[in-house]
């Protein structure tokens, strides 16, 4: 697995992880990241993820992952026992999606976090035209069988990371297509579909 076989909001997490690290993955999948990782910048990865036959792919890869309930938290890890924890797609799936930050902050030096943004153009537009919950590529399910049960936008990110001592080192804001994204450099709260945001616990 190589940088150009992941899916294409992937790409920029490899990039933002130094060479050597170790990564944590919370809510790995089938461990497409974090094989890429490994191969693309010698990372020592490891993951965690609730579904078996997820889990089962990850180690057909030949990666190490836990089986394990996000919403239980990290308590088996150490602080900053890893280089970086990421969360793609994550947060908004959880019962608890600012306990398992907090979690992944302390666990990790730095935190990748990536989040679908509800204020995109075309959610609201959907919204205020149509009278119903938005279906978007990145949301794309309807309202009685998403698991996303705690959806934010780029801004109440932001807002978060504010108000729960989190500094944002680095954010990448994405309009994300089938094969490429292409960044987003004005307004990313209404014109970004996807935002990535590198974070560490602020020491002020």
């Amino acid at each position: 697995m190589t940088i150009n076989d992941l899916r294409p909001e992937f790409r920029p997490i490899v990039e933002l992880v130094k060479p050597g690290s170790r990564v944590l993955d919370l809510g790995c999948g089938e461990g497409d990241l974090l094989k890429a990782l490994q191969t693309e910048r010698r990372a020592r990865v490891q993951g965690i993820e609730l579904e078996d036959m997820a889990i089962q792919e990850c180690i057909a890869k030949g990666l190490f992952v836990y089986h394990g309930d996000l919403n239980e938290g990290l308590a088996d890890f150490n602080d900053n026992s890893v280089d970086y924890v990421i969360l793609t797609n994550t947060i908004q799936v959880l019962h608890r999606p600012d306990f398992l930050i907090r979690e992944a902050a302390r666990v990790g030096r730095q935190c990748i976090i990536s989040i679908p943004n509800f204020g995109y153009w075309r959610v609201r537009i959907q919204l205020m035209f149509k009278g119903t919950m938005p279906r978007t590529s990145r949301l794309p399910y309807d309202w009685y069988d998403s698991p996303n049960i705690h959806l934010t936008t780029i801004f109440d990110f932001r807002r978060f990371c504010r108000e729960h001592n989190l500094e944002i080192i680095h954010e990448t804001d994405l309009v994300i297509g089938e094969q490429d994204c292409k960044p987003v450099c004005a307004l990313p709260n209404f014109f970004a579909d996807y935002g990535i945001f590198l974070v560490r616990r602020s020491n002020s």
